[in-house]
Order: structure tokens, then sequence, then C-alpha cells
């Protein structure tokens, strides 16, 4: 990554205090030129203090509005601060902040406009309980025949975007699912995406909500949200309007 490259890490937050203080140091340490944002999405717990404690600036929403919100005001964010690229970290210390520089290189080689992390287009040896495995692999192999490309992990939160990719995303961006949707809406868009191989690691703190029945609850309610985006017109790029 080039020195002048001027970058924004967004970390959407919500009840992370066990875990944030560590993923911000991780990103500073790996990253130390970029410019760390959490965005607290109304949080209940320290997670505003333990990010700011840090070393990260923080937006705080006044409630929770979802990561898909929590994402859209770190893009917009980035788009206001013109900033070359936006990389987007989970707070519970799933990533590894030390692969940032490869979502980066693979970005700014001009290859993509949004790259994603992908926990398995390697075996890296995380363990994903089987129930939600298959929900995993059903969702992303449901997406890429939506969006004409494949994809081996839908869901990841851990990825880059950069400046065009980060304006349209500033302006239109999903609430509910945005992982998946996102995913979409860019191959809609006409944006290039790739992904990568990383690692991924256990939860440094807090508790997954995702049990048995919210993984099939979840990965049913996606794919109607796909669904119902690939019959929708597409944005264009940069704009919140919708063309033919």
């Amino acid at each position: 990554m080039e020195t002048h490259t001027k970058v924004i890490v967004i970390i959407p937050a919500y009840n992370e205090e066990e875990s944030l203080a560590r993923v911000v140091s991780g990103v500073l340490a790996a990253v130390p030129a970029a410019d760390v944002v959490v965005i607290n999405d109304g949080s209940h717990d320290r997670t505003p203090l333990v990010a700011e404690r840090a070393g990260a600036t923080v937006i705080s929403l006044p409630y929770n509005l979802g990561i898909g919100a929590a994402m859209q005001t770190g893009f917009m964010l980035a788009q206001a601060g013109d900033y070359h690229a936006a990389v987007q970290v989970d707070g519970d210390g799933q990533h590894d902040p030390g692969e940032i520089v490869v979502l980066l290189d693979r970005l700014l080689s001009g290859e993509a406009d949004v790259v994603v992390g992908s926990r398995f287009v390697e075996n890296r040896g995380y363990v994903t309980p089987w129930l939600r495995m298959l929900g995993i692999r059903i969702l992303a192999r449901y997406v890429s025949m939506l969006a004409g490309q494949s994809f081996s992990d839908t869901t990841s939160g851990f990825r880059a975007s950069n400046r065009l990719a980060m304006e349209s995303c500033a302006q239109n961006y999903p609430e509910d699912y945005p992982e998946p949707e996102s995913l979409l809406a860019f191959r809609k868009m006409g944006l290039r995406v790739t992904e990568v191989a990383v690692s991924m690691n256990q939860r440094f703190g807090g508790k997954s909500s995702i049990t048995p029945f919210w993984s099939a609850y979840y990965m049913i309610k996606v794919m109607l949200a796909v669904t119902i985006l690939l019959l929708r017109r597409a944005p264009q790029r940069g704009g919140s309007t919708y063309v033919h």
C-alpha cells in the first residue's frame, strides 16, 4: 500500500466493550496511517468509551439502527473525507487486522472496486457448526446464481471498497442484510467484486445471537430479500436514483 493512500477503517459496533479495545489496537498496529472510526450503533454498554480510549474516533448513533445504517454512516464519512479506500472490520475480533493489507493490496491494484475477505476460498482451519455452514453454502450458491458470479462467503463483513464503491454505498446501502444484498447491488451497478482468502478468529468477547433456528430463519429471509432486490431497478453509480 502506498504511503499517500488515504484509508479509513470503519468498525460498526453494538455492545462490543469486551472485544473492541483489542480490535482497535490491532487495526492501528496493522495500518498505522489509517483513520479508525467506530460507529457506535446505540450500544448500552461501554462500547464508545472503550473505543475512544483505544484510539479510535467514535460516532454514536442515537439508537440501534442496525449494521446497514451503521456502515452507511461510515461510508458517508469516507465520502466526505475524500478517502481513497474504506475497509470494514467487525467489532467482535473475528477478523485479523493484519490481513487488512491483503484486502487493500488487491483493491489498490485496480482489479476490483470491492474486495471481500472470504473464510472459504481456502481451508484455514476455521470451524463452523455444520448447520450454519449448510446455510452459508446454500445462501452463497443462491446469491451467486442471482449475481452471475461465484461467491464463497456472502455474509463476510470484512471487505475493502474503493472511491467509486464507497460513494455508491454512501448514497444507497441495504439496511437489513447488507453483506449479501450489497454483493448483488454491486453487480447490478456494474461494480467489480472479488474475494480473497482470509483467516477468521473466534470472538474476543460477547456471545453470538446466531442459534440454529436463527441461522435457518436468517437464510430464508436473506434469500427473499435478495430476490426482491433482483427485481428492483439498479441504482446508478454514486447516486440514489434508479434506472432501467
